[in-house]
């Protein structure tokens, strides 16, 4: 009967958080983005001061989860996240709520989206006032990626492109492979571990866990590393880092677990 109530409950916390999501979403471009915009004049300025204020909020969008008790969020290496600069931030994809809990901890974060979300009406006044990089061309997203990094941003980046497949091995695209590759980025590697599964790329927000999950996020233990780049093989160094990452990715969850 208690595991039956404390399901319920979670799934009205559930609905609960995503409706603050998304009211968050439509009121922060009215009520917050055009006060930044008159006192910041310059757009890379204005930029970061969106960034930095998506980073609070999706803080407090973690610590409702977790106040809830949706999930128990189980954090490490908080200072180092805060003090990251400059550095192309890798890491698995099991749920829904990755980035979210990732850009609540890097408070100059950029990030690559889906080109659908710029014209979701609940994320894309974010979006375009963060300027957060668009997938939708290959080359010119290269060249966003370079200048982000340069600029000091940590660029977060999912090598899956999408959430996992519960109970499937990792398989990872080229994507991220060839971003770290071309822009010559420093990686760090995070692990992401979230038992028992949810918020999956194959579950809707309300099917939730029988019990409440266990969020864990760190870095990993052995920092992946980027190989000397051969700018005259850089496609074939693509496909054999992708593979390098996905084994060294899929390794760290097998040891975790």
């Amino acid at each position: 009967m208690l595991t039956k109530l404390g399901r319920f409950w979670r799934i009205i916390a559930t609905g609960f958080c995503f409706s603050v999501f998304g009211v968050g979403g439509l009121l922060v471009p009215l009520l917050v983005l055009p006060i930044q915009y008159v006192i910041y004049r310059d757009k890379q300025t204005r930029r970061k001061a969106a960034r930095y204020t998506v980073h609070l909020l999706f803080k407090f969008f973690v610590g409702l989860m977790g106040f809830l008790g949706i999930f128990k969020f189980s954090i490490a290496d908080k200072e180092k996240f805060a003090k990251l600069q400059g550095k192309l931030v890798l890491a698995n994809h099991p749920t829904l709520i990755d980035v979210v809990v990732l850009i609540s901890l890097i408070p100059n974060a950029d990030c690559v989206v889906k080109a659908h979300l710029f014209s979701n009406p609940f994320m894309r006044g974010v979006i375009k006032s963060t300027g957060y990089i668009s997938n939708d061309c290959p080359d010119g997203l290269l060249t966003d990626c370079a200048a982000s990094l340069a600029s000091g941003n940590n660029l977060i980046v999912f090598p899956e492109g999408t959430r996992t497949t519960p109970g499937q091995a990792l398989k990872f695209k080229r994507g991220a492979a060839n971003i770290a590759l071309r822009c010559h980025a420093e990686i760090v590697s995070v692990l992401i571990h979230v038992s028992p599964s949810t918020l999956t790329k194959s579950e809707m927000w309300y099917e939730v866990a029988p019990t409440q999950a266990k969020f864990d996020l760190a870095m990993t233990r052995q920092q992946l590393q980027l190989p000397a780049v051969d700018t005259a093989k850089l496609a074939q160094q693509a496909r054999s880092f992708t593979r390098d990452m996905q084994a060294f990715f899929q390794g760290e969850l097998d040891t975790y677990e």
